[in-house]
């Protein structure tokens, strides 16, 4: 990889956060500008070919993309590294200036912005609160996922893919219930475990007092580094049932990013209770739990049911493939542009 489209190529092939690509980037039309602003080889790469000295800082980098391009409308996914200064310093050209954020962000302050979206209502309500523009908008099927939905064979019966750490209280709760089913079906985690976890479970952490840090004993029976991109297309291709959990931060809204990959991938999810996006129905598409241990019994009674199983994983397939299209989310986003 020697240049900034061949890196580019290598990012759009691996399918990264994909699910957030609008129509216009996805399809590369030329009226779309897309990069990775957080990675300085890429960002280098443009830097040398349009003569900037290697040394020039990422933030002016990108600046100096949007007025090569010409922005109109800038839409950013990364609004606290690129915020308010950021904002202030764009050229005439950009009459919009629109960023995705999903989590609770304590103070930091995105009212440079013009508009603020994500698809978690409770946040929206809290940005409107704070006096700025803001507008629910929800991630889109990925169409490389239509080959992995179309696989049949399912040898793992249960999957989960996510990070674990000791702020993850509900979902290790959720993880260690269901790990327990180890003993009479396939099941894998794939962890993205966090620092304090992975030291705790060193050689040299198992003679530290850390041990609220350490995951169960069944939990790390099951687990496998995590996967990302194509792989993680490839673990849900393989699953029958795809487990989901909300983070704590998240309230009662649900809608992260493993909404989209598991119905997506042609898994069925099983999730916890809550306000789910438009489609996302318990019985129909997906199926919720309450708790933990009724996540460990409705599990069992889907995996005695497979032909039941299957038709609520194809309705979720179904449901994502038409109503959250990347048709339907360029269309939702050129009418907030307005």
């Amino acid at each position: 990889m020697n240049s900034f489209s061949e890196r580019q190529q290598v990012f759009f092939s691996d399918s990264f956060g994909a699910c957030h690509l609008l129509q216009p980037v996805v399809e590369r039309s030329p009226d779309a500008f897309f990069t990775t602003g957080d990675d300085p080889i890429t960002q280098q790469y443009w830097a040398k070919e349009h003569g900037l000295p290697a040394s020039t800082p990422l933030p002016q980098i990108l600046l100096s993309q949007i007025e090569h391009h010409r922005t109109e409308i800038f839409y950013n996914l990364d609004p606290v590294r690129y915020g308010n200064d950021f904002v202030s310093k764009l050229p005439g050209t950009v009459k919009r200036s629109i960023a995705w954020r999903a989590a609770p962000s304590g103070n930091v302050d995105f009212g440079a912005y013009g508009l603020l979206v994500c698809n978690f209502p409770t946040i929206t309500a809290d940005y409107r609160s704070r006096g700025w523009r803001a507008e629910y908008f929800a991630p889109s099927h990925d169409p490389a996922m239509d080959n992995y939905s179309a696989n049949r064979i399912r040898p793992v019966d249960v999957l989960f893919v996510g990070g674990y750490s000791r702020h993850h209280r509900r979902r290790s709760e959720i993880l260690n219930a269901v790990s327990e089913l180890r003993r009479d079906f396939q099941v894998v985690y794939h962890l993205d475990r966090s620092r304090l976890t992975r030291i705790a479970e060193s050689p040299l952490g198992w003679l530290m007092p850390l041990n609220e840090h350490r995951r169960p004993r069944d939990i790390r029976a099951v687990s496998q580094p995590p996967v990302f991109g194509r792989e993680l297309y490839q673990a849900i291709s393989q699953a029958k049932i795809v487990l989901n959990g909300a983070v704590d931060m998240a309230g009662s809204d649900r809608g992260n990013m493993r909404c989209w990959e598991a119905l997506g991938c042609g898994a069925l999810m099983v999730s916890d209770s809550g306000n789910y996006p438009d489609g996302m129905i318990n019985g129909t598409s997906i199926i919720t739990y309450d708790s933990p241990r009724s996540a460990v019994t409705t599990i069992r009674s889907l995996l005695a049911e497979e032909t039941k199983l299957s038709e609520i994983a194809l309705a979720g397939n179904t449901m994502i493939r038409s109503r959250y299209n990347k048709k339907a989310q360029w269309e939702n986003f050129t009418q907030l542009c307005n």
